[in-house]
Formats: C-alpha cells, sequence, structure tokens
C-alpha cells in the first residue's frame, strides 16, 4: 500500500484537539506493571508531554497504521487483526483531522493516547500494536515525519516570498539608491540589486530546508529501545510505506538521533536572521529620516495617543521573533551536548521550542509576502540621497586609474575634492572645472557625466554588480534557482 491510500490529506492540517479536564479519566499506566503505586501528581504534571505532543497526532497515527500493516505481513499477528487496526487508525486519522478526536490528559503523551484508545476500540487486538515497538523508536518516527513535512512547507513559504522580492526587484531596475556601509551613503545601487540580495539569502534558506528535509527523510521505526526486537519485522517496509527514503543502519543512533531537528531549527534560525536584516532596513526606509518607503494600511499599526503614527508592527515583529527562535535552537544545542546513548527524557525538550519556531515562521511567512508586495518606493526621495551626498566620489577616483593614474593616487586626489566640498558645503557636481583641472589635469568637463547616478550604475557592468545586464541575469538564475515562472 502506498503512503497515499494511508493518509492522502495529512498535509498542513491543525488539528485541535479535546484535552480539557473533563476528559480526564485517571487510566492506569499502560507501562504500570512493575510498580507497586502510581507516580506522584506533581511527577505526572512535570513528566507529561501531552500538552504539547498532540500537535504530533497525525503522525503518531500514521506510523502506528504502516506498523500494523508490517506485522501482519509479516505474520507476527495475523493479517485480520492488522487490517482490523489499521481500519480503526484510519478512522481515528480522520477523527483528528477533524479536530473530534478526544486525548486524555491522565495519559502522558500522544503514543499512549492514541495506543489506550485502540484498544477501548477493539479490545485485545488493539494491545497487540505496541509488538515489536518502543516510544523511543515511536517518537523518534513521529518526529521525522513532522520535520519532513514541515520542511516541504518552509520551502514553499520561502519561494513564496522570494516571488514578491522578484516582482519588487522587477519593478524598481532603474530605481536608484544609496548603497550603504556603516549606514553610511557609500555608492549608488539599484533598488532591485537590493532587494535581490535578499533573494538569495532566501534562496540558500531554501536549500537549508531541503538537507533538513533528506535528513528527516529516514525511518528509526524497528530500532525498538535501543537494541532492535527479536520478532522478525520489515523495516524498509514501513519506511516505504510511510513515504521515507531509507532506514537507519544503527539501532541505537536511531532512538537518540536529533540532528535532523537541529538542522531545520538552524534553517529556521538563519531564515529569520535573514528576514530580521530585511525588516530593520524596511523600518529604517520608512522612518521620517529616510522617507524611502511607504508601507501599505494593511500591514501598519497605529498609535492611541498619537493621530499621525505610522507604525512598521509587522517588521519590528519579525525582527523581535528573530531572537526567540535563535534561542529554541541554542536550547536544544544545550539539551543534545551531554547526553549518553541512548534515549534519555531530556530529549522530550526537543518538541516544544520546534513547535513554536514552525509557528513563529508560519504566521511571519503568511503575512510578509503580502506586505512586500504592497510597499510603495519614493524613487525621488532614494534618488536624491544618492545626489546629495558622495556617494558617486569613487566614479572620480576609477575614472583616474582607468587613465593609467595608480588607483591609491586617484583615491587620495579624489578624497581631496570631497574635503573642499564637504568644507564649502556643495555637492561634487556643483565645484567648478577649473578645480577639477587643478586636482588633476586628465579631468575635463566630462567629469560631470561622472556624477550622475543612472551613469554610475549602467558602468557597474562586472558580474553580479549593481548594472542592467547583472540584474536581468540574477532574475532568471533566481527564478530557475527556486523554479518560480515569470508570472510572480
Amino acid at each position: 500500500m502506498h503512503k497515499k491510500d494511508y493518509f492522502p490529506d495529512s498535509e498542513d492540517q491543525h488539528i485541535e484537539i479535546d484535552a480539557s479536564p473533563a476528559n480526564r479519566t485517571s487510566p492506569k499506566k499502560l507501562w504500570g506493571g512493575a510498580f507497586s503505586e502510581g507516580p506522584d501528581e506533581d511527577l505526572n504534571r512535570l513528566n507529561a508531554s501531552l500538552p504539547f505532543d498532540q500537535k504530533l497526532v497525525l503522525e503518531d497515527i500514521e506510523g502506528s497504521m504502516a506498523h500494523a500493516t508490517m506485522l501482519g505481513a509479516q505474520g507476527i499477528i495475523p493479517r485480520e487483526e492488522a487490517e482490523a487496526m489499521v481500519t480503526e487508525l484510519k478512522r481515528m486519522h480522520a477523527e483528528a483531522q477533524a479536530g473530534k478526536l478526544v486525548l486524555d490528559l491522565a495519559d502522558e503523551d500522544i503514543h499512549m493516547n492514541i495506543e489506550r484508545e485502540l484498544i477501548r476500540r477493539l479490545g485485545p487486538v488493539g494491545g497487540k500494536l505496541h509488538t515489536a515497538r518502543s516510544r523511543n523508536d515511536q517518537v523518534a518516527l513521529d518526529m521525522h515525519l513532522y520535520v519532513k513535512r514541515q520542511s516541504a512547507r518552509m520551502i514553499e513559504f520561502v519561494r513564496e516570498t522570494v516571488s514578491a522580492l522578484i516582482a519588487l526587484s522587477e519593478a524598481h531596475i532603474d530605481t536608484v539608491m544609496p548603497g550603504y556601509t556603516h549606514l553610511k551613503r557609500a555608492q549608488p545601487v539599484s533598488l532591485a540589486h537590493h532587494l535581490l540580495a535578499y533573494g538569495w539569502m532566501l534562496e540558500r534558506d531554501k536549500k537549508r530546508f531541503e538537507a533538513a528535509y533528506r535528513a528527516a527523510d529516514r525511518s528509526p521505526l524497528g530500532a525498538g529501545a535501543l537494541s532492535g526486537t527479536t520478532f522478525p519485522i520489515n523495516p524498509a517496509q514501513t519506511a516505504a510505506l510511510l513515504g521515507l527514503a531509507e532506514t537507519y543502519p544503527n539501532s541505537m543512533d536511531a532512538v537518540s538521533n536529533r540532528d535532523f531537528v537541529l538542522d531545520f531549527m538552524y534553517a529556521a534560525t538563519v531564515t529569520m536572521i535573514h528576514l530580521s536584516r530585511l525588516s530593520e532596513e524596511i523600518i529604517l526606509w520608512a522612518s521620517d529620516e529616510f522617507q524611502f518607503v511607504t508601507l501599505p494600511d494593511a500591514y501598519a499599526t497605529g498609535s492611541s495617543m498619537m493621530p499621525q503614527k505610522k507604525n512598521p508592527d509587522l517588521f519590528e515583529l519579525i525582527r523581535g521573533k528573530s531572537g526567540r527562535v535563535t534561542g529554541h535552537l541554542m536550547g536544544l544545542l544545550m539539551v543534545m551536548k551531554g547526553l549518553p546513548l541512548t534515549y534519555n527524557k531530556d530529549l522530550q525538550e526537543d518538541k516544544e521550542g520546534l513547535f513554536d519556531t514552525v509557528e513563529t515562521l508560519e504566521a511571519i511567512f503568511l503575512v510578509l509576502p503580502k506586505a512586500l508586495r504592497g510597499l510603495v518606493f519614493h524613487r525621488e526621495r532614494m534618488r536624491d540621497a544618492v545626489r546629495e551626498s558622495y556617494a558617486l566620489a569613487t566614479e572620480l577616483a576609477d575614472f583616474l586609474a582607468q587613465k593609467g593614474v595608480p588607483f591609491r593616487e586617484a583615491h587620495h586626489i579624489v578624497g581631496g575634492l570631497v574635503k573642499r566640498a564637504m568644507a564649502e558645503g556643495k555637492r561634487l557636481d556643483a565645484l567648478s572645472e577649473e578645480i577639477y583641472r587643478e586636482a588633476h589635469p586628465l579631468f575635463t568637463d566630462e567629469v560631470y557625466s561622472l556624477l550622475d547616478p543612472e551613469t554610475a550604475i549602467r558602468r557597474r557592468m562586472s558580474a553580479g554588480g549593481t548594472g542592467r545586464t547583472s540584474i536581468e541575469t540574477q532574475l532568471a538564475a533566481l527564478k530557475s534557482a527556486l523554479q518560480l515562472s515569470d508570472r510572480n
């Protein structure tokens, strides 16, 4: 049976589970045979993971369906019992998707809930589901399925955001703005070139999510608690049923590995850093001091006191939440750094940070592309910011160097011209031809054509530069890299 036959509609579902106190029945623990009394209630609360690992309900049921199918195919349990389990698990899967599957907080995690519910529905047959399986390989499988699924979603979110940046870039190939170093106006660039820098950052983020997808695309099921099992299982079958590309060669590694979670969280963190940098620039550009861009009303907020305010809350939240996502990555790294093999309860801490990271990125990506498409850039204001600065000074130094003057000497000569212009409160194009000839005889009246922002950009013909040819090449390459059509 192919994965699609099991759970065709399991992608991107938001599951609402009824886990209210009213459903608490305080059942006997499924693992309590060797204990003379149940755990302390305060320990129960600390130990329980259901309040958050219920997010894995679909993955847990899907893994159980594959496991039950394999048990029947291998003759470990009667085939008709395996089929009965799969039928009921499919029903539970549909109920979970509809938010109608009731979970009991008295059971400590999602795994015990699903198994107990299956036993309630099927009787002793349901108790055979956990044959040749431990919660250790079970939860590891759930996490693999979850990370793989979320990686695929993030890849699509990134593509949509880059598509918005490409649309803006295509509209602003000829829009001139200052490029900055140290937040000082440095050289003129095309706004498209500036925006495409973020497009390429996100293209690398897409590759990182693809790597996380591949890292999660394997099945730990069959590893048992740590050493495998005495039953004649077929891990390759369960992997194939779940659409996973491979199995683990080592059972101890299978149950203790969380590299794939770290890979995902690292990809998410770097993505958030890139989005934070973009947001910081939009915040600056929208400020009264820059006035480069106006935010769309639908993606800005106002002040409860000051009527004139139009605040870039979306972009400030992105900037702020980047620290939150980074913190989750650091937290899991610290959890993993000292763990002996194999499974330890510390690994319960791999989930909440991951889930919050996914929810944070999802919330941002659902709104950011729309906000980007609504930005209104002020072309004249951006061009004036170039002309009112000394951002074209390098054009003069390059001109002399191209005429044979050593660049270091040319740099010194033009530095003197900048110093004089600043002292006189003038722009470079306001200095007289006589002053330029004084500085160096190679300067003629053609010097003023060098001080045109559009000319300066056109002269940047190097690969990867801000010239039109380079930008058009970048646009085509970026669309190809992200498999985007020409319709953005």
